[in-house]
């Protein structure tokens, strides 16, 4: 099974780019299925078709397209669970009703779209699944929640149902309600799904994140950052695409805007090098119905089949060296070109002088590096070596 996840700041165009992304996929012959966990529906808005729901619904000849509902999902499949955390919150004095939404901690709406596209390989029924992954910066984290959740979670399930017996007895002085056999059922039955999803999302010969963003300094930035995380977490990132972009203008007005948005694809290019990106023009319609979905398609792919793995490598390389933090970031200079780097904060800014002018990379970093200082930087051909320490 192929899986495709596109991932950006809301309001750039990735649930049309899944959509088209699909179409495309089907008209080659793949069994491919289209999953949304947007709430506002975007599915059925993007094909102009009847309200696509929880049931998987056949848009076109080898598509079928599934709108997510994380909440039922939940307690669908893992009410023992949900009703056993919820319990425990009502133990303490809270209202029932906002304990069950105290239940659904943060994250759980996300993961448990993802526990689908497991389903589905389990199930053998498609051949590629693309994703249109909920707008937030936290999606990628949500992507290796499952590594940590199976390995830590698994042993404390033990535990749990090792001394649920004793729980039973301690019960009453203790106020809360002992796991029942049907709850540490659930729980191991959960772990093992989130393992075998950490294994579909690892595999880079079947999982790859794509980047969507506009011309603009925030919808790139939550791009620039989703590569980092991606890179943090070993998940392959094969391509960017940026939408909507204006065409040059005769109108002085729009005329700026285009110049605006040009240096802005100019810089997004850099910053998400060596990865392809992929530029496509505002349409002059609105883009939505089968007939602009496949336009769409054909503009970001061409000939190209888009199961294709455009890309294999890692932008962001970090190593912990004992209490220093090595990352390397590929980057479109050499060490001929003259540069500078600062930290500020959790970015780092790298700007190069260039025969064409001054090119400036603003590097995303991750948690792990607060509290350490910037000790030293080598570029070397393509590959920008900085070490961070910890402050002593």
């Amino acid at each position: 099974m192929r899986l495709i996840i596109y991932t950006g700041k809301g309001g750039t165009g990735k649930t049309v780019t899944s959509c088209a992304t699909a179409m495309k996929m089907a008209e080659l012959g793949y069994r491919t299925l289209v999953i949304s966990a947007d709430p506002a529906h975007t599915l059925s808005d993007a094909f102009m078709m009847q309200e696509i729901t929880y049931d998987p619904m056949q848009v076109l000849p080898n598509l079928t397209a599934l709108q997510i509902d994380p909440v039922t999902e939940m307690s669908k499949q893992y009410d023992p669970i949900l009703s056993y955390m919820a319990a425990i919150f009502s133990a303490k004095g809270i209202d029932e009703t906002l304990a069950y939404e105290i239940a659904m901690l943060p994250g759980m709406t996300q993961l448990f779209s993802l526990l689908k596209i497991e389903e589905v390989e389990r199930a053998k029924s498609h051949d590629a699944v693309v994703l249109d992954m909920p707008a937030s910066g936290e999606a990628l984290r949500y992507l290796y929640f499952p590594k940590l959740v199976g390995s830590i979670g698994r042993k404390l399930t033990g535990l749990a149902g090792l001394f649920s017996g004793f729980a039973k007895i301690f019960q009453p002085l203790a106020k809360i309600p002992a796991p029942s056999r049907d709850v540490i059922k659930s729980e191991m039955d959960f772990l093992d799904r989130l393992d075998e999803l950490a294994e579909i999302i690892r595999n880079n010969d079947v999982t790859s994140i794509r980047l969507v963003a506009n011309p603009d300094t925030f919808s790139i930035e939550n791009a620039k950052r989703a590569l980092m995380s991606a890179s943090l977490y070993g998940i392959n990132v094969d391509m960017a695409v940026i939408n909507k972009i204006m065409a040059g203008s005769s109108d002085q007005y729009y005329a700026k805007w285009a110049s605006y948005q040009h240096s802005k694809v100019e810089d997004a290019k850099a910053n998400f090098y060596p990865l392809p990106v992929k530029e496509v023009q505002l349409y002059g319609t609105e883009l939505r119905g089968v007939d602009m979905l496949r336009k769409h398609g054909e503009v970001l792919f061409g000939n190209d089949d888009p199961a294709k793995i455009f890309y294999r490598g890692k932008p962001y390389l970090f190593v912990h060296e004992g209490n220093a933090i090595n990352m390397t970031v590929q980057v479109p200079f050499t060490e001929k070109d003259d540069f500078t780097i600062e930290r500020y904060g959790d970015q780092l800014t790298v700007s190069v002088k260039t025969p064409v002018g001054k090119v400036v990379n603003i590097v995303p970093l991750p948690i792990a590096t607060a509290g350490m200082k910037l000790a030293k930087a080598r570029l070397m051909k393509h590959e920008l070596n900085v070490l961070f320490e910890k402050v002593s």
